[in-house]
């Protein structure tokens, strides 16, 4: 099969397998299936599915990814000791681990084709994601805490593991209970890398966002608590700071630039 057959293949096994959607008409359009995808991903439960269709899902995403582009560590130069700086979707960076701004609930987005990168991340990574991310959840017995972390397989992402953390979410004013909580996304993270054998792990900026962390004191946060933990620890993990914006790109670029005048 081609990518589109087995796109095909995929909405309609997803739209059989909820007797609300059977029957629904595939559009011709490959941006619209596409769409149509990926809506059925995010909002189906988590549950097992065959194996025909998971080799497919895995053909296809790989694919999918391999033809948009993918970013290795190699690629990149430090801008100072062991950090990065990265401007990109996250799901294309292939490394140790990258990191998912998750939501409480730990299983990912269900809003169909929704931005954020907790919805990117699962849409990609296939569905078996969402399935261990929920057996995970059902072990725990309760929703996540915030500023803990999880580690998972990457599935059909080119990194090896997704470290998934809940950060803090800010009414108003941060307090400093906020930026707690937020260097403790970054240290358990970190801390959870290391015992995972992980050498190289990318992180996003948590907590910014719909979780409305002011952007520079976020950014400040995330690189004093990773620089504590490679002085604390003598941890040699190489660390990418991965942004979307514009914005974040500038605040890290900067922040990064004193932090190497400061070494040298």
């Amino acid at each position: 099969m081609n990518q589109a057959e087995k796109r095909a293949f995929l909405i309609k096994r997803l739209l059989n397998e909820d007797r609300r959607y059977r029957g629904m008409e595939i559009p011709a359009d490959a941006y619209a299936q596409k769409r149509m995808l990926r809506s059925l991903m995010n909002i189906r439960r988590p549950q097992a599915i065959d194996a025909e269709f998971l080799t497919v899902q895995d053909e296809y995403l790989r694919q999918e990814i391999k033809d948009a582009g993918i970013t290795r560590l190699a690629d990149l130069e430090p801008v100072c000791g062991d950090f990065y700086l990265w401007q990109g979707d996250i799901t294309r960076l292939q490394c140790g681990a990258i990191v998912n701004a998750a939501n409480s609930g730990m299983t990912g987005c269900y809003v169909p084709c929704h931005a954020c990168i907790d919805n990117c991340i699962h849409t990609f990574a296939g569905v078996q994601l969402r399935l261990d991310c929920a057996e995970l959840m059902e072990r725990q017995g309760h929703e996540e805490p915030t500023g803990q972390a999880k580690i998972t397989k990457a599935y059909n992402l080119p990194c090896d593991y997704v470290l998934h953390t809940v950060g803090p979410i800010v009414d108003g004013r941060v307090t400093p209970e906020d930026e707690r909580l937020l260097a403790s996304c970054y240290r358990s993270c970190l801390e959870l890398a290391g015992q995972n054998g992980v050498e190289s792990i990318a992180f996003c900026c948590i907590s910014t966002g719909v979780f409305h962390f002011p952007n520079q004191r976020a950014a400040e946060i995330a690189v004093e608590t990773v620089q504590k933990f490679k002085t604390e620890t003598g941890s040699e993990m190489k660390v990418i700071f991965n942004v979307f914006k514009d914005l974040d790109l500038e605040i890290y670029r900067r922040l990064l630039t004193e932090n190497r005048s400061s070494e040298s």
